[in-house]
């Protein structure tokens, strides 16, 4: 038998695909994350008017990272990289991509284990706390904000992800609201170019009409078996 056709495929993650690992998905059912409103920790705003608060979220978060593994969906999407070309763009800030194996990666809102210096404009791995206002590993100044995109704030990677989707076979969203801008015009930009698109996600998303194919579920029972079925 000829081996299985090697495909161009771009996948979209969101909140979804790691909250099966138990990280907090972004807002809750009464508009809070993480018992905070989102202007207030979420916002070059919030941040200039309290800053010690909104370094204490992320610490928190940080830390929280430590208790949280790759679930079957990260491990798969990992493994499917060794049978297709395969670029991951994550709308989360976790790692659990890079710990299940994922090698092609961007990270559009960036990294909790990285951070940005406003003074010098570096950016860093970061594992450790924030609040205590640390030296700049590059400048010596102490002027180290989370290196995350907030609201009002450019995504990174948005010129390599448009390349991608341009040449790409597939398009796959998992574990996303369809709700959050520019990641929810994906599955358009996709069909402009001739895409086939497809949605995997626990229920139907703001965006599910606009997809070839939908199949809702777990995602770490529905991405394994999408994976299987491309072997």
């Amino acid at each position: 038998m000829p081996p299985p056709e090697r495909l161009r495929i771009v996948v979209l993650t969101g909140a979804g695909i790691s909250a099966e690992s138990g990280v907090p998905t972004f807002r809750a059912e009464d508009g809070l994350w993480e018992g905070h409103r989102v202007e207030d920790v979420a916002t070059p705003e919030g941040f200039e008017c309290d800053p010690d608060t909104v370094q204490r979220f992320y610490d928190d978060r940080r830390a929280h990272l430590a208790t949280v593994v790759p679930n079957p969906a990260h491990l798969a999407l990992a493994a499917l990289e060794e049978r297709h070309d395969v670029l991951v763009v994550t709308q989360n800030v976790d790692d659990l991509h890079e710990r299940a194996g994922s090698r092609n990666l961007v990270h559009m809102h960036g990294e909790l284990l990285r951070a940005w210096c406003q003074a010098c404009d570096g950016r860093f791995g970061w594992d450790g706390d924030l609040l205590a206002r640390p030296a700049c590993p590059g400048c010596g100044e102490a002027a180290l904000r989370p290196d995350v995109v907030w609201f009002g704030e450019y995504p990174y990677g948005l010129d390599r992800i448009d390349d991608a989707l341009r040449r790409a076979d597939l398009f796959v969203s998992i574990g996303t609201s369809g709700a959050v801008y520019p990641a929810a015009g994906f599955v358009r930009s996709a069909h402009d170019h001739g895409t086939r698109t497809l949605e995997l996600n626990l229920e139907p998303s703001l965006g599910t009409a606009l997809f070839d194919e939908a199949r809702h579920g777990p995602a770490g029972a529905v991405v394994p078996a999408w994976v299987d079925e491309l072997s």
